[in-house]
């Protein structure tokens, strides 16, 4: 039963759904709804909780071009003040009154009659709304493995994004599951408590020390008291991370992968000054190119592992038993807890995020998966009506996801004040205009490192299930705020 009626709706309340809160209501719309099936804001930030949690680029580039925060403890800051970050600015544009908590959104249907969606909730009720936005991150689905036995281990099973702030891993045999950016952090903590650790490493990952600093009370009054400051620094450390993508992502085939070998020597020259077993050392190289998968910053992981009572495994699970891990080696580990840092889904569960059924009843998953993955200008898609994705194909903007945000933000002004000034009901993408941006990005890929370089071996959530890297949009950062800002009206039919 319908219940209610919004302007917009927006689900998510990570730092997508706060800034496109924050963009509505800088276009005069305040009648919407932000649902999210968690008990507070934050997105992955309050979700991830695990020791050792950190952001992994620079902080001086971590947040809204419009609220910099003078208060990072560290360049690299630790999570827990990412979300205080998060509470703060829902606070200081008065857009947490607008949050619904333990609101889990099944899917959205376009009604053609109406010109308007409906939600539907878990439980039953319905919501309607003109604008549907969904703002659910690239990082919202938790991927569990499926490995023989595991629902039959007797022992404690913790994935990280479910991690018990009281859970003590000291005195325990723990085996984890999984060796991406997260189990990067989490690993060295574990390994200074556990009596017994063993890592089940699939594919090895490019780790390069990180030069981290703590900014002290200096410099965090110079910041608030000459914001100028911060901005210069931050200018600093993103143009470094915007070269970075370019030479060694986007550019691969003309810069003919240079920085990525220097990278890569980096890492080699970080794991022979850290660990002197040659062939641990050799375990641990990855034998794909440096960035196929996203690189990590540590000190502290590739120590862990030469820790008597750290253990390395990359002959595969075969199977789980109730009492451990048993190897396709044969070989059995007796544990009595599991770790899971085995990411996130973005692909079978996060595209999208929630069932969302178009114009004609085009079903946008199904569409993806029967055409390819495409979104206009990374948020828009024809026969989906006034209906904006921020976690879409051809979306994620390098290293940081608040690039992605600003550009964003900067379409949805451009967007929803030609419909306002029109008097308009409805905005929806011409097919022409997805088609051409389509062509776009598959010609600017090309010359990528995805395209070009060897990431095979990868298992890279930068490529989609049929092998093609839609998650990057292949331009920068200051190219797509730029577009996102001029990009021609013409582009979408209004009426």
């Amino acid at each position: 039963m319908t219940s209610e009626h919004f302007n917009a709706v927006i689900v998510g309340a990570g730092f997508a759904g706060i800034g496109a809160a924050i963009a509505l209501k800088r276009n005069g719309i305040d009648d919407f709804v932000i649902l999210d099936r968690e008990d507070d804001l934050g997105g992955t930030w309050y979700v991830n909780h695990y020791p050792g949690l950190a952001v992994d680029v620079p902080t001086t580039t971590y947040s809204y071009f419009f609220e910099p925060n003078p208060n990072w403890s560290r360049l690299f800051t630790p999570g827990p003040e990412i979300k205080q970050y998060a509470d703060d600015v829902a606070d200081k544009y008065d857009v947490r009154k607008y949050m619904r908590f333990n609101t889990t959104v099944e899917g959205a249907r376009w009604d053609d009659d109406a010109s308007n969606w409906r939600i539907a909730l878990a439980g039953g009720a319905t919501i309607t709304a003109r604008y549907l936005i969904t703002a659910t991150g690239f990082l919202s689905q938790p991927a569990v493995p499926d490995i023989p036995g595991i629902a039959d281990f007797a022992g404690k099973v913790v994935h990280t994004t479910e991690w018990e702030d009281d859970f003590d891993p000291a005195g325990r045999r723990i085996a984890v599951i999984g060796t991406g950016a997260t189990a990067v952090q989490l690993i060295p903590e574990l390994a200074k408590q556990a009596a017994d650790l063993t890592v089940y490493q699939r594919t090895p990952i490019w780790v390069v020390p990180k030069i981290d600093v703590r900014f002290g009370e200096r410099a965090k009054r110079l910041f608030a008291r000459v914001p100028a400051t911060q901005r210069l620094l931050r200018w600093f450390t993103s143009s470094i991370y915007e070269v970075m993508v370019s030479v060694g992502v986007r550019h691969y085939r003309t810069f003919r992968g240079r920085f990525n070998i220097s990278a890569a020597d980096l890492s080699r020259m970080h794991r022979f000054a850290v660990i002197r077993d040659a062939d641990l050392r050799r375990r641990l190289t990855p034998d794909y190119d440096f960035g196929c998968k996203r690189p990590t910053f540590s000190n502290g992981y590739y120590r862990a592992f030469t820790k008597p009572h750290v253990h390395l495994h990359d002959a595969g699970i075969d199977h789980i038993v109730a009492d451990g891990i048993v190897g396709k080696d044969g070989t059995k580990n007796v544990v009595d807890t599991l770790v899971l840092a085995t990411g996130f889904d973005l692909w079978e569960a996060n595209f999208p995020a929630i069932e969302v059924i178009g114009r004609d009843g085009r079903d946008l998953g199904k569409w993806w998966r029967d055409t390819r993955f495409q979104a206009y200008q990374g948020v828009s898609m024809p026969y989906f009506p006034n209906y904006l994705s921020l976690a879409s194909p051809y979306a994620f903007l390098g290293l940081n996801f608040f690039n992605t945000m600003e550009y964003q933000m900067r379409l949805m002004d451009r967007l929803l004040s030609e419909v306002k000034r029109r008097d308009a009901t409805t905005f929806e993408v011409t097919e022409e205009a997805n088609a051409t941006f389509l062509a776009r990005m598959t010609e600017l890929l090309g010359d990528s490192l995805f395209t070009n370089g060897n990431c095979g071996s990868a298992h890279s959530y930068y490529f989609n299930p049929a092998g093609e890297p839609t998650l990057l949009r292949p331009s920068s950062t200051e190219a797509a705020i730029k577009e996102a800002s001029e990009f021609p009206l013409t582009d979408y039919q209004i009426a």
